[in-house]
Order: C-alpha cells, then structure tokens, then sequence
C-alpha cells in the first residue's frame, strides 16, 4: 500500500511558497503607494506571515481541518491604486486599523456580517476589477518602455501557463527577480537584510478611513472571506465563521501598527490544503495547513531582502510582474461583475469610476465606485427591467 503520509506536508510547502511568491510584490507595492518605505513595507510582511500563520496554526489544530489563511490581495491591490493616505503612511496604518475592527466586529456582531453579505456581489467585483485595471496595465506599458527587461517575465508567465497554470505566476516572479540581480545587483542595499518589525504609531484621519479603511473591509470580506468560506466547504468542511473572523480580525489588528493591511480566510489557496491534493484521508488533510504556517514562518525571514531588491528593481520589471499575479483576479471579477445584465450597467459605472482613480474630498475612487453602483443600481436595473421584452 503507498504511504501517503507525506503529502499533507508536501501540499502545505507548495501552498504556502505559491501563495507568498504569487503576490508579495503587490502586497510590497500596496504599502510603499500609502506611504511605508521599505523597511516598513518590510516589516509589514513580515507581520502579515507571522498572524497568518499563527492563526492557520490555531485553526487547524484546533479543529483539525484545513483551513487556510492568506493575505489580503485583492486589498494590497487597492492599496497601490490608491496611492498615499492623507496623514501619510501612520494614517494609513490607522485605516488598517479600522479594518481589522470591522473583521473583528463581523465575527462578533452577526448584522454586520448580513450588512456585508448584502452589498451586491457584482458591484463588489466591479469595485475590485476597476482597482486591478491599472496595475494589469503595467505589462503592457513595461513591455512598450523597458522590452529587455519586462520581455522575459512576460515570456516565462507564458510559456509556464502551457507547462502548469498554477506555477506560472511564481516562476514569472523568479524570473524577476533574477533581472533585477543581473541588472541592479550592485545596487540591492545590503545593509540590513534580517527581518525586523517596525512600529508605527496609528493615527486616524476621515480620509484614510473612508478612502482605505471600510474599502479594504469590504473588499477583503467580499473577494476573500465569503468565496473562502464557499471553496472550503465545497470540499465538505464547514467554517467556524465566528472564530474565523475573530481570528483574522484579531490577526489584523495586531499587525496593523507593524504595517500589515490584513488577513483573511484563503479562497485559492483553500481548494489545495482542503482538496485531494492534501491526499486521500480527509482526516489528515488538516496537517496541510500546519505544514503550510510553519513553511510561512520561514519564508518570512527572507521579507527584508525581498523588500530590497524590489526597492533596486528597474525598469518596471516588479510592476509588470505584480500586473500579471493580478491577471486572472481581473477576469474573474470582471466575468462576475457582469454576468447578470439587469446589474450590467450599474457594475459598468461602479468599474469606471474604481478605474478613473479619482479624489474627491480626500476619498479615493473605491469608495465612489460603490457609492455611484449602489445609487444607481436600481434607478438602471429598474429601467432595464421595464424595457427588457417579456
């Protein structure tokens, strides 16, 4: 008989390394557009994979099921189309804050939870695809200014999607990373390359908050914690949603002063640790997961000098890279946005204004993006309802 013994672990390596190495470089862009530098963005990292991993552990073990935790992507993302908070990088940090309150108070409260469940789910997608427009733009612009060195990221996230969908992002972002040392290596600081937390003092201004803050609760919950909750339990698992949110809400907040945005129940990662990948006996598939926080507990001694060479890349090589890990997070939220045609429009107009990346008062264009989808799905939907043939 083969022992499979070994494949919670192997599974838990392979999701922990494909979910860090497919979006650190957004996570890193998020937080230096708000206003960390490097060494912050750093320790911001460092924060998200310690919490995350802490509170996987505490999951899994606990009820000995796999469930799995990840960053916030689809926030990081908002994060760089947001660009600096008024109050600079400690009121972002205060916005962090604030979301973590709000996951917090999710767990706790129940309405909150029925509050969030009720915001349509296209004009959710709709925010999140206008927020990814800019940062997927970068490979093409990349591949227009700096062919030689964008060419290469762009050739192997090609070709490792005929070989292995799943590996196409990484060995796309190995591959920039080996650009930047062919390219910049002399210029990589390597001063200080151990991993180190770095407090920041929150402070709170209205526009962080609204503008970062509430935008990132509602993108995390929408795009991460509801669709995990649905992966993990299309694999027979049932979330202990209370705790879950608890958990990451905690998680969140503890983070937040050391720069890390959020946490949240995985939604890709999920269908690993909780699938047959983590082998036939559906009551160890929970070692997975375990596997999986201590393997992001090592990856993240290695934040700092991830954090260096991104700062020394040139040419766009890492913006390219953080465009193409976006990718498919576009196309699904752009299919998801307009699959229902009586909402079309309405999602139409909430992509538009998430895209233009205005200001207005000092809140950024997510916020008016779902503000404009909410006040004007009904007025469209209901004209579309009228005029639709019967």
């Amino acid at each position: 008989m083969t022992d499979h013994h070994g494949t919670p672990v192997v599974t838990g390596i392979v999701t922990a390394v494909v979910g860090f190495s497919s979006s650190f470089v957004v996570v890193l862009a998020g937080l230096a557009a708000v206003g960390a530098t490097p060494d912050q963005a750093a320790s911001g990292i460092l924060a998200l994979c310690v919490t995350l991993a802490l509170g996987m552990l505490w999951l899994a073990l606990r009820h000995r099921s796999p469930f799995a935790l990840a960053w916030s992507t689809p926030g990081a993302a908002l994060l760089l189309s947001t660009g600096a908070a008024t109050g600079g990088w400690a009121a972002a940090v205060g916005a962090f804050v604030v979301a973590g309150v709000l996951i917090l108070l999710t767990g706790l409260v129940p309405a909150l939870g029925d509050l969030i469940a009720r915001i349509p789910t296209s004009l959710a997608r709709a925010m999140l695809a206008g927020v990814l427009v800019p940062i997927c733009l970068e490979p093409v612009i990349g591949l227009a200014d700096s062919p030689a060195y964008v060419g290469p990221v762009v050739l192997a996230w090609l070709v490792m999607h005929r070989v292995s969908r799943r590996w196409a992002v990484p060995v796309s972002l190995a591959v920039a990373v080996v650009v930047v040392l062919v390219t910049a290596g002399s210029s990589v600081d390597t001063a200080d390359l151990v991993p180190s937390l770095t407090w920041t003092t929150p402070h709170w201004t209205l526009p962080a908050v609204v503008s970062i803050g509430i935008p990132l609760y509602i993108v995390t919950m929408a795009s991460q914690n509801v669709p995990g909750v649905a992966v993990t339990a299309s694999y027979g698992y049932t979330v202990p949603w209370r705790e879950a949110m608890t958990v990451t809400g905690l998680g969140t907040l503890v983070g937040a002063p050391f720069g890390g945005h959020a946490i949240n129940l995985a939604a890709i990662t999920a269908a690993m640790t909780a699938g047959p990948m983590a082998g036939p006996d559906r009551a160890r598939r929970w070692v997975a997961s375990a596997s999986a926080a201590v393997c992001y507990l090592v990856l993240a001694l290695g934040c700092a000098a991830l954090a260096a060479l991104v700062a020394a890349a040139p040419g766009g090589v890492m913006q390219a890279a953080a465009g193409l890990a976006l990718l498919g997070t576009l196309g699904s939220s752009l299919a998801g946005a307009l699959a229902d045609e009586h909402e079309r429009e309405a999602a139409a107009v909430c992509f538009l204004v998430a895209a233009s990346g205005i200001t207005v008062l000092g809140v950024g264009a997510a916020f008016w993006a779902l503000v404009a989808g909410l006040v004007l799905r009904p007025l469209l939907g209901a004209s579309r309802r009228v005029s639709s043939p019967r």
